[in-house]
């Protein structure tokens, strides 16, 4: 039986008078695709910010692989967060002036890995993403599926124990969000890799281990 890889009791948050979250209890197992759906503005996004460790709850507890997020301070949070967790957002926010491998290997020369370790294994990377011949084009010159399989491969950089993705396919047509869609679980099988996955699409959500959807700020089923 897996793991409990993430644990969220009591999350609550709320913007002045605005109660976004209502007292969120999550469990996220390794190795699982969870996708986090709902309406506009249900709070599927300030839940993965919370998780993803982004923001901060107003109340509740956090533990991602045995550490409580909340009892971190700022410099040992973000380094707790460049090693332990990923992230893919709907605009894949590649640096334009950067190669796809000089973006995907930032994470880890931010973590202060030695360079040529970093470079060999954004290399494997990209190669196992399908992108091979496309290593020193810069996102301009890249189509909009190869640019979020970059970000992809950035996620991954640091081998983390999550990636949290927001909308990761909202902006792509169906071929390629089909592709990524089948690329995560891939990747959940190859790497043994965690995904929790905000979207509004009704395949990804069909296709997730588990399914939990959120309505007025509470987990209305999972």
């Amino acid at each position: 039986m897996s793991n409990i890889l993430l644990r969220a009791s009591s999350i609550s948050k709320k913007y002045d008078s605005l109660e976004v979250l209502k007292s969120i209890d999550l469990e996220i197992l390794e190795q699982e695709v969870v996708s986090i759906t709902g309406a506009s503005g249900a709070g599927k996004s300030t839940l993965l910010h919370i998780l993803g460790t982004l923001d901060k709850s107003d109340s509740g507890k956090l533990v991602i692989d045995g550490i409580e997020v909340g009892e971190l301070k700022r410099d040992r949070l973000a380094s707790f967060r460049n090693k332990k967790i990923g992230f893919v957002f709907q605009f894949h926010n590649l640096l334009p002036e950067f190669s796809a491998i000089e973006n995907v290997c930032l994470p880890g020369f931010i973590g202060g890995r030695e360079f040529k370790e970093v470079e060999y294994r954004a290399h494997e990377l990209l190669e196992l993403l399908g992108l091979k011949d496309r290593i020193d084009h810069k996102p301009s010159e890249l189509s909009g599926g190869e640019q979020q399989r970059v970000a992809v491969a950035r996620s991954l950089i640091n081998d983390p124990k999550v990636i949290f993705a927001d909308e990761p396919s909202g902006n792509l047509d169906s071929t390629n969000a089909r592709a990524l869609h089948d690329l995560f679980f891939k990747l959940r099988d190859d790497l043994e890799k965690t995904f929790v996955i905000v979207t509004h699409n009704h395949e990804l959500a069909e296709m997730s281990d588990r399914k939990v959807i959120i309505k007025d700020g509470v987990i209305s089923s999972s």
